[in-house]
């Protein structure tokens, strides 16, 4: 999420109506999160100067890790250099630290296609955008579910009611730190997920959705002690509940 905010941001300021702006102190800190969408605080050292060149050599992009050499154009400018100059601060401060983690397995190479494409300049924003537009609708679709057994049917459901809430096993990502609660397409996936833990004996999903609209399920390492809830379902694993009265 804040990856997509940063480049849809990115997007604005390399095609706004004043020209290519740059944020020339691109730290994190000049960023905040505000109702899921990421905002600049501090525009005061934001440019629309774009440096002037006689020839392509005047036109090296220099970071402290990396060097980038640009194209002189025409009017005497290297081309693309305030767009170029905040992508890479955007990979750099940002994509490195957070794109590598928390996707699901089928998702992963496609960001890291964009990490590598980013750090290597070989994306401009367009085709960032597209490539980050492509992996959300895969994520929020359910298209990036590679066809696997149905094992949902290993479990019995309960609608209306869900377990105790107490401290529990934990997994990563978890939207929390008290146990295992992760986004989910649909129950099957979540049904994957519960017989991929060793721990996971039950899950319930939930009426709470993320900012992708996917609901939540929380992983369970029991299933006893449900009280009613008539917005959750519980499903818990025939082997566990075998020998048990529900």
């Amino acid at each position: 999420q804040i990856c997509l905010s940063l480049v849809k941001l990115l997007f604005y300021l390399a095609h706004s109506p004043l020209g290519s702006i740059v944020l020339l102190d691109f730290q994190p800190r000049q960023f905040v999160m505000v109702d899921g969408n990421l905002k600049v605080t501090d525009m005061d050292d934001a440019s629309t100067e774009e440096l002037s060149c006689k020839e392509d050599n005047d036109c090296t992009l220099d970071f402290p890790t990396k060097s980038f050499p640009l194209k002189c154009s025409a009017v005497g400018k290297c081309e693309g250099i305030n767009e170029k100059k905040n992508l890479f601060n955007a990979y750099r401060y940002f994509f490195t630290y957070l794109l590598p983690h928390s996707a699901p397995p089928a998702l992963r190479p496609l960001l890291s296609d964009i990490l590598n494409a980013t750090g290597d300049l070989r994306y401009g924003i367009n085709e960032t955008m597209k490539a980050f537009e492509k992996v959300l609708h895969l994520y929020k679709s359910g298209l990036y579910l590679q066809k696997r057994p149905l094992l949902l049917k290993d479990y019995i459901s309960l609608k209306g009611f869900r377990t105790v809430e107490r401290e529990n096993y934990k997994c990563w990502p978890s939207y929390s730190h008290l146990g295992c609660l992760l986004s989910i397409h649909s129950a099957e996936e979540a049904a994957a997920i519960c017989n991929s833990q060793s721990q996971c004996q039950s899950f319930i999903v939930t009426q709470q959705r993320t900012w992708t609209g996917r609901p939540l399920a929380s992983f369970q390492s029991s299933w006893t002690d449900l009280i009613p809830d008539t917005n959750a379902v519980v499903y818990i694993k025939r082997s566990a509940s075998s020998g048990e009265r529900l």
